[in-house]
């Protein structure tokens, strides 16, 4: 029997959520998932290595990539472009991997829209009081930083009803195990498998 494809698993949250501390933690839990690698135009940072932590692409690799439809999804940010790249998620799944993407909700939009088939899922922390005290903990970032995360976190909050799913991140262990039991659930859906039931009617000449 072929290979049963993998699910594309679709992860925001705002900055502060822990949405890599989680990640890790789910990544410990299955071995069925590969993290999606993004392609940038920005310079390596010291220790990145290529294909990685990220594809490093030039301007004009990146803008023959996009005129050639090749990424799920795109934005620009701060002078740099960051994307998807559509093939290895998708040889990914073809070998029955489940590809998970950590992707703001701009990006997102765009894979729900070419992708429905997505599971998309909103980490948020257990109140936006805690959010800003996580921010806060950080120590990388001034008031007016701190203040425009806030507002920008207020904003993506305001799309959470786009999402499959909302999950509370109050410990990144109990997060991570909702997250593995949504991914569970999401496998096993009708629609996904209802080709096991198929093929034992056809078989049945009795039917």
């Amino acid at each position: 029997m072929a290979t049963e494809k993998g699910a594309l698993i679709v992860l925001s949250g705002p900055s502060g959520t822990g949405k890599s501390t989680v990640i890790r933690a789910l990544l410990q839990l299955r071995d069925d998932i590969r993290f999606s690698i993004s392609a940038t135009t920005r310079q390596p940072r010291a220790g990145e290595t290529d294909g990685v932590e990220y594809y490093f692409l030039t301007h004009a690799q990146f803008a023959a990539m996009l005129d050639r439809g090749e990424f799920l999804e795109h934005a620009e940010y701060v002078g740099n472009y960051y994307g998807t790249p559509a093939g290895p998620v998708e040889q990914q799944l073809a070998a029955g991997y489940n590809v998970l993407l950590d992707i703001e909700v701009q990006g997102a939009s765009q894979v729900m829209a070419c992708r429905p088939d997505a599971v998309t899922v909103f980490l948020i922390p257990p109140s936006f009081e805690e959010l800003e005290r996580r921010l806060r903990a950080r120590a990388t970032d001034n008031e007016p930083a701190i203040q425009g995360r806030l507002a920008k976190a207020r904003e993506e909050y305001g799309r959470a009803h786009e999402y499959d799913h909302i999950v509370v991140n109050d410990l990144a262990e109990s997060a991570a195990r909702e997250l593995d039991a949504i991914i569970t659930a999401e496998l096993s859906r009708r629609e996904r498998r209802y080709h096991y039931i198929l093929e034992a009617l056809e078989g049945d000449k009795t039917l």
